[in-house]
């Protein structure tokens, strides 16, 4: 069974806030060797999609459930916050969590257009006609 959409945000947010503390709680470990600032970087990215799945389900509780997250500024605004956790570990760690996040929201966006499909066309103003050449009969 499926979690609303309150107990998805406090799930989601307990997890971002667990996630953040530990990687506050081993930050001299996780600055002291190269993998382990990637690693870093990767618990950053877990961040990121913990906070977007936390913001998302808030703004679907609030608003509708029809209601989708945005590239401006839910995603924004969830990617800088996960940088600045970052940040606090290791200067690779920011870069590192920027291109796991784009991956994840990369992904994320894959599984979500496949579960919800989205078959409405962008407009583009332009007519589409039918330029079959008939061929003439002699």
């Amino acid at each position: 069974m499926a979690a609303s959409n309150a107990s998805s945000f406090l799930i989601s947010l307990l997890i971002s806030l667990l996630l953040f503390a530990s990687m506050q709680l081993f930050r001299s470990q996780l600055a002291s060797s190269q993998p382990m600032t990637i690693a870093g970087g990767f618990i950053g990215s877990m961040v990121f999609v913990s906070l977007l799945t936390a913001l998302s389900n808030f703004e679907m509780n609030t608003f509708g459930p029809t209601y989708q997250a945005r590239v401006f500024p839910e995603v924004f605004i969830c990617l800088f916050v996960s940088m600045i956790c970052c940040a606090c570990v290791h200067r690779v760690c920011v870069t590192t969590c920027l291109i796991f996040s784009l991956i994840a929201l990369f992904y994320i966006n894959r599984i979500s257009a496949s579960t919800y499909g989205s078959s409405s066309v962008p407009a583009t103003g332009y007519a589409t006609q039918n330029f079959s050449v008939k061929k003439k009969q002699k």
